[in-house]
């Protein structure tokens, strides 16, 4: 009921900011996972082995942190509104460009310049939400605007059933290019924000702020990114590999992993909801650590249940809290990010994050061929679960020695 509260708290211009911000993320998402569901065709198209179409997300991941600077200054420059609106239209026009790669080295070059505008989405549309959304609003709303990810793979599922057995994965990539539509509703419908208006009138330079922002805040910057790479190892260690655990050790098919993997989208959907907005009265700090502290406790159940259904259960639960954690990221980088530098700063320190985990899967592979079952087989249940343990106490240390801004003034 509260949270119906707040929803209704908020006017026409706030619901229709914050709905562009969290559809600019999830069809982000959804061109993003797109490439996930086609890389054994892709593959065979270009000649190519699928380590090497693998490659091509790698390629993204790098890039990310590289868009998340450019747009995050132009965000700090020119207000939130444009740049996200340029932002959109650039990552979906190299998504409608790479349906028509006439070649693997093309291919590449296209994912990479679309990891550019994957990073700079984030943190113009979540700087854009925070800084219009009433205070007491802002740990729900960033919960619901975190699980755009997760919805947006549940979009690319979907898209993939239907345009996939038709048109082929050349058609994915033109339907992936339909988030441009997305530009219209924002020009209509959606204003500056306006804590970049009053900003704006205090500040001498995007590029001064930035400078002035390292100088005096490294040690918050340094911190930041730590903390992200901790939170990015979390979500992509219990992720990237689990579909492989599933298909490998387990003997799943096709149709009962997407099953499995519907069901964890929805508790990742949940569980970002949830904290949340429970972070607006536990405080974000809290909120992270007590979700950190039960994804620990789901760990027997995610890798090592018996039956099918305590599996699922374990699925659910773990990305509930997984995502749960993560859905206290948004409002909590707003919230510590120097004012001057909100369009930069959030952004840039999660892709920074995330580039420094981007090869955690890599480690739980080689970690499960290490550690083989009683099949002989490589034991990804184990490698997993060793992974998510680790990383969860680190993440808990880290969030435990930080500080909080809850319910500052934007």
């Amino acid at each position: 009921m509260e949270a119906w509260r707040l929803f209704r708290s908020l006017n026409k211009t706030q619901r229709a900011t914050f709905l562009a911000c969290f559809l600019g993320w999830a069809l982000d998402a959804l061109d993003f996972f797109l490439l996930t569901f086609v890389l054994a065709p892709v593959a065979h198209d270009f000649g190519k082995s699928i380590p090497q179409i693998t490659f091509a997300i790698t390629l993204t991941l790098m890039m990310r942190p590289v868009g998340a600077f450019i747009f995050g200054f132009l965000g700090d420059r020119y207000g939130r509104r444009t740049p996200l609106m340029i932002d959109i239209i650039f990552y979906s026009l190299m998504e409608l460009l790479t349906a028509f790669a006439p070649n693997f080295t093309v291919f590449l070059v296209l994912r990479a310049l679309y990891g550019i505008g994957m990073g700079g989405e984030w943190g113009l549309g979540a700087s854009l939400a925070m800084e219009t959304l009433p205070t007491a609003a802002r740990g729900l709303f960033s919960g619901i605007l975190q699980q755009g990810y997760a919805f947006g793979y549940l979009l690319a599922a979907v898209v993939y059933a239907f345009v996939f057995p038709a048109f082929g994965w050349r058609g994915l990539f033109v339907a992936g290019a339909l988030p441009a539509g997305l530009v219209i509703f924002i020009r209509l419908r959606v204003p500056e924000s306006p804590a970049w208006l009053r900003q704006r009138s205090r500040s001498s330079s995007a590029l001064a702020d930035i400078g002035a922002t390292a100088r005096r805040h490294w040690r918050l910057i340094i911190y930041a990114v730590l903390l992200m790479t901790a939170f990015n190892c979390m979500s992509h260690g219990t992720q990237d590999l689990y579909q492989t655990f599933l298909e490998k050790q387990r003997g799943y098919g096709v149709n009962l992993k997407a099953t499995i993997g519907i069901v964890y989208s929805i508790g990742a959907i949940c569980g970002g909801t949830l904290f949340g907005y429970l972070s607006q009265r536990w405080g974000r700090r809290r909120s992270i650590i007590v979700a950190a502290a039960l994804g620990i406790v789901m760990i027997p159940a995610w890798m090592f249940s018996p039956g099918l259904p305590l599996l699922l259960a374990g699925g659910f639960g773990i990305q509930f809290m997984v995502q749960g954690a993560w859905g206290v990221v948004p409002v909590h980088l707003n919230e510590l990010s120097p004012p001057q530098v909100r369009g930069t700063f959030p952004g840039f320190v999660y892709q920074l994050g995330n580039l420094l985990a981007a090869n955690i899967g890599v480690y739980e592979a080689r970690t499960a061929e290490h550690f083989r079952d009683a099949s002989g087989r490589p034991d990804y249940a184990l490698s997993l679960a060793l992974f998510a343990l680790g990383i969860f106490v680190v993440l808990i240390v880290l969030t435990a020695i930080g500080r909080e801004a809850r319910g500052i003034d934007f």
